[in-house]
């Protein structure tokens, strides 16, 4: 058995089955290095000059094509290494099941432990330098292999599209990487609840409507101009804010905003005088944007106009709010005016869990307060959200259940739910209970 072995022709197919197992480790390798490679850094050593990273992210943009390659090369050696050590085992122990079955066991040792584990192991412990080690290398096979990858992708995307799956689609975005990244690190203590929240807000700022961040109209306190000059005075200064809107005869007809220095500059001109004031003189004209208008273009438009203050109307004219500087910056930094206090003003955590909640409570703010995952794309107030998925106005005692959570209405006026009491539960969603 010992001269069979060492047989000349054994010995060279055997040197060409462990030069093929490193061939295969270095297919296995690789795939594992260059899926994990990271973007970012490659971005960053391209933009130093590296020229590899520049192919390693070529590489990443077409993953298909990539793994493709990677896997026909890895199978093909695979492939022969195995039909070379089966003729070595039938050489020594001629044909028959104990050839075969040594053959198999052997190359399934071999290149479970030094073709995959091990190398794989290494790749992972340090994706980002092997990445940029294999990419030369790589990049030539994947052009090799090109025309007959291109030929097995037809086949798989035909195969695919035959049970409904479109391989085109990705949901994932580079967005959505940033923010399981930042979750992940906020598990582990690494990242604060409110830094949290603030990347998350520069994440998602581009994404939203001036009408997802403006204050409702109906929690906007306006002036009436014909009112008498000494009762306007107290107003404004009552409201606690710099800039009031001010309207004549109907509270759609905004005619300017009142800013209180201005009102103050005309006190001091006046001696202290309050019926002196006029306001309709020293008002400023009103700014109205469309309510569809993005809060990025919006902020833009603050800063070019150097104005903090806009009124929200719909595509009809109407009063829908207002929108502040503040309320943008809100989104991004939490709230400017307690840099302590994470909850939501019209959020009241109870102790048994769950919150009372102000219908009137934009859905985002409640999120971020409770650190909860209520959807926000088909409505904007915790009270839109139950009537979208009620398709009905509820009545006070109702409950819901909807995406985990469970909504029971606590008081109403006419068809607006003033509070509703929300807490987290594995309940189906389901439509009332009475």
């Amino acid at each position: 058995m010992l001269d069979a072995f060492l047989q000349p022709e054994n010995l060279i197919m055997l040197g060409i089955v462990l030069f093929l197992l490193c061939f295969s480790g270095f297919f296995s390798g690789s795939e594992t290095a260059l899926t994990a490679a990271s973007r970012a850094r490659m971005h960053a050593a391209e933009k130093d000059g590296d020229r590899r990273a520049g192919i390693v992210s070529k590489l990443l943009n077409m993953r298909e094509r990539l793994l493709g390659g990677i896997l026909l090369g890895n199978n093909m050696v695979n492939i022969l290494a195995s039909v070379l050590t089966t003729a070595v085992f039938t050489n020594i122990f001629g044909d028959g099941g104990v050839a075969l079955a040594g053959a198999t066991l052997v190359m399934t040792l071999l290149i479970l432990i030094f073709a995959e584990v091990l190398p794989k192991t290494y790749a992972i412990s340090q994706p980002d330098k092997m990445a940029l080690k294999v990419a030369r290398p790589i990049n030539i096979i994947v052009k090799i292999f090109a025309p007959i990858v291109s030929i097995v992708q037809l086949i798989v995307n035909g195969t695919l599209r035959l049970f409904g799956i479109d391989t085109n689609a990705s949901a994932w975005t580079a967005a959505d990487e940033i923010k399981g990244a930042v979750d992940l690190h906020l598990e582990e203590g690494a990242v604060a609840k409110r830094a949290r929240d603030q990347i998350y807000g520069v994440l998602e700022i581009g994404e939203l409507d001036v009408e997802e961040v403006m204050i409702h109209r109906k929690n906007v306190t306006m002036i009436d101009v014909d009112l008498p000059a000494d009762q306007i005075v107290k107003e404004v200064l009552a409201t606690g804010h710099s800039r009031v809107p001010v309207y004549s005869e109907d509270q759609d007809n905004i005619i300017g905003i009142l800013h209180v220095k201005d009102v103050l500059k005309s006190l001091s001109k006046s001696g202290g005088d309050l019926s002196a004031l006029e306001a309709r003189k020293i008002m400023r004209d009103a700014w109205f944007v469309p309510e569809t208008t993005s809060v990025v273009k919006q902020l833009r438009a603050f800063q070019q106009k150097r104005e903090h203050f806009a009124l929200v109307v719909d595509e009809y004219g109407a009063l829908m709010g207002v929108l502040t500087l503040e309320d943008i910056l809100e989104e991004i930094v939490g709230d400017i005016q307690d840099e302590y206090d994470e909850d939501v003003e019209g959020v009241q955590r109870l102790k048994e869990g769950g919150a009372v909640i102000q219908g009137h409570i934009a859905v985002r703010d409640v999120n971020r307060a409770m650190d909860w995952k209520l959807p926000d794309e088909e409505a904007v107030t915790i009270a839109g959200l139950v009537i979208h998925e009620s398709q009905t106005i509820p009545e006070i005692g109702q409950t819901f259940a909807y995406y985990g959570y469970r909504f029971e209405i606590l008081e109403k006026l006419r068809n607006q739910i003033i509070s509703l009491k929300v807490t987290k539960t594995f309940e189906p969603d389901q439509r009332s209970e009475s």
